[in-house]
């Protein structure tokens, strides 16, 4: 990407548009990754909403999404019920995840986006490895963005700690938690 500090965002990303974009959740996917004993389980949501406002400036766009965690889908439907349970996201109490920024930065090509996640009622700030897409229009003519964004979260800090002990000590989830998000988004009328 060029660099924002030469103009305004919209003029320094051919084709980008100041406006509302909303995550377009057909061709979207908010996935997890996590350590369970000798291989990794992955995830994702299929239940979720967003938006990417995008203001004259970098510094003055922000991002929003909802997540309905009883959506949570790891190709296991008992271990998807267990997902759901008390034991981790207690989906009944706590329905949904959010993310809302609090800023973004260009580093390089690429952009930081810091902001507050939330689940089972706990907040703590995070940041999100961005990767700029592009901007191009799909077959209905709407100004579309895509991005990749990622980040590593230790789901302690979320209170969602439940595990089961293994011999040496050993535990049967792991607490680093990867989050990845692919992310496509239409402009509004």
């Amino acid at each position: 990407m060029s660099d924002t500090t030469t103009g305004t965002l919209t003029s320094t990303i051919p084709g980008l548009a100041a406006g509302t974009y909303a995550i377009d959740t057909a061709h979207t996917e908010i996935g997890f990754t996590v350590r369970h004993l000798m291989t990794k389980v992955r995830g994702t949501f299929e239940d979720f909403s967003g938006e990417i406002v995008v203001k004259d400036t970098i510094e003055d766009s922000v991002a929003n999404v909802a997540v309905e965690l009883a959506s949570v889908h790891t190709r296991n439907a008992q271990r998807d019920g267990h997902l759901r349970s008390g034991d981790f996201f207690d989906a009944e109490k706590s329905p949904k995840m959010t993310f809302t920024s609090t800023a973004i930065k260009a580093e390089g090509d690429d952009y930081v986006l810091a902001g507050e996640l939330t689940i089972k009622d706990v907040t703590k700030p995070i940041e999100l490895a961005v990767e700029f897409l592009g901007v191009d229009q799909n077959a209905y003519g709407q100004t579309i963005i895509g991005f990749e964004a990622s980040a590593s979260i230790s789901r302690k800090e979320w209170g969602i700690d439940f595990n089961v002990p293994l011999e040496g000590g050993k535990l049967l989830i792991g607490d680093k938690v990867d989050i990845h998000l692919d992310v496509q988004a239409a402009l509004q009328a």
